[in-house]
């Protein structure tokens, strides 16, 4: 038998000019160029013996690839021999007209790659299908053609001819495959979204309507969720978010994270500033988000310390008083009156230690180690605070009034 490489030479002495590479920009390339070298005649050679080899090549298919290995019934199997049998009368056809029409072609391949998608596969498994159908086919046209006695070289520009149309068809295939991924995608993201309207309406929605939207959107209802309010959208989002990014306070819905893994989740935010509200049961999403949005605020205002992601639950005494600000004020003013005279300075230093004072029930050395400061002037300190509030160091609701308004203060 001829070498591939003679057969190649005889090939272009006889048909040298076709062989010359296309320039670039035009319309022409190599499997245009590969149609045109092959006799029109073949199509008359090679139709007769490939009745039986649509089927030979799904035999093949579902013997060497798991995926395919069942009952061709129904639309998977109607796709399948539907493919195969197109394949063969579409070669044939260009064999004897190399601008035959493809549309048909088109519609078919792309919607194996849909129904790929809906399958639930990937596409390497009907790419694999294609090299199986090419390899069959190869066998037995190589087989029909040299009974037929047709030249070695013809037989090696035809092997390399169906290769090139098999490529075409996965082409066609992968194709169907990513705009019917893309499609799917698009719904899903529309019922994720609307599962995140129900989950943040008020009042809370019905419990069975979340559920079923949250089937629908394919995310699996938590125990315990929280809400992030974000000052603007992330490069990225968790993949197991909820996410609304086209309102004015971007925000996600996510399952609560484990106390263990506070570090990790954080580290998923810091891209931008956000705040993380309280664990909730999902019916509460929209308390936790509020919490959350009021957390960022008071960041901006500098009421809570700038931190790249905030925890509300660090913080739950403080947004707790800072959310009605006319009452808060009046609890700095009625508790924390005995230091209004005093200077900044002076301010600033009795009011940090009447804290300290009070979370520690006036243990001296705790004071001193929480200050940094001598012991000795603990003491000093608190005979000041003892001459500006008397007997209100000594009572308990007084005291615990104390400490809130401390923590609402301005700092």
């Amino acid at each position: 038998m001829t070498r591939p490489q003679d057969a190649r030479s005889g090939v272009e002495a006889t048909y040298g000019p076709l062989l010359t590479p296309a320039r670039p920009g035009g319309s022409s390339g190599r499997p245009v160029q590969l149609w045109a070298l092959l006799p029109r005649e073949l199509a008359t050679v090679f139709r007769p013996g490939l009745g039986d080899t649509a089927g030979e090549v799904v035999r093949e298919i579902q013997r060497t690839i798991p995926e395919y290995a069942r009952p061709l019934d129904g639309a998977f199997g109607k796709a399948l021999k539907t493919g195969v049998q197109m394949a063969f009368v579409q070669f044939l056809e260009r064999l004897g007209n190399p601008e035959a029409p493809s549309e048909d072609r088109r519609s078919v391949f792309v919607s194996l790659g849909v129904q790929e998608f809906h399958q639930g596969r990937n596409v390497d498994v009907l790419q694999a299908a294609y090299r199986v159908g090419a390899r069959v086919t190869w066998r037995r046209m190589a087989e029909i053609g040299r009974r037929a006695g047709v030249p070695s070289a013809t037989l090696c520009l035809l092997a390399e001819a169906i290769f090139a149309y098999i490529d075409e068809l996965s082409a066609l295939s992968v194709e169907g495959h990513a705009e019917a991924r893309e499609k799917a995608a698009g719904a899903l993201e529309r019922r994720r979204h609307r599962l995140m309207e129900l989950l943040l309406a008020e009042p809370p929605s019905p419990p069975e309507v979340v559920k079923h939207a949250a089937d629908l959107a394919r995310w699996q209802l938590p125990d315990l969720l929280v809400a992030v309010a974000l000052d603007q959208p992330p490069d990225e989002a968790p993949s197991a978010a909820l996410t609304d990014f086209e309102s004015t306070s971007p925000c996600l819905l996510l399952p609560a994270p484990e106390p263990d893994e506070r570090e990790q989740f954080a580290e998923a935010l810091a891209s931008r500033r956000a705040a993380i509200g309280p664990a909730v049961p999902p019916v509460f999403a929209a308390r936790s988000l509020r919490a959350a949005r009021e957390a960022l605020r008071l960041v901006d205002s500098g009421a809570l310390v700038d931190e790249p992601v905030t925890w509300c639950v660090d913080h739950l005494s403080r947004l707790w008083l800072l959310k009605e600000p006319f009452l808060a004020a009046e609890l700095v003013r009625e508790r924390l009156g005995p230091l209004a005279g005093l200077t900044g300075k002076q301010h600033s230093r009795l009011a940090g230690t009447l804290l300290a004072w009070l979370e520690t029930c006036g243990n001296v050395r705790e004071v001193a180690e929480r200050l940094a400061v001598h012991p000795q002037t603990v003491r000093s300190r608190a005979q000041e605070l003892e001459a500006l509030f008397a007997d209100g160091l000594r009572d308990p609701e007084r005291r615990f009034e104390m400490i809130l308004a401390l923590r609402a203060a301005p700092s």
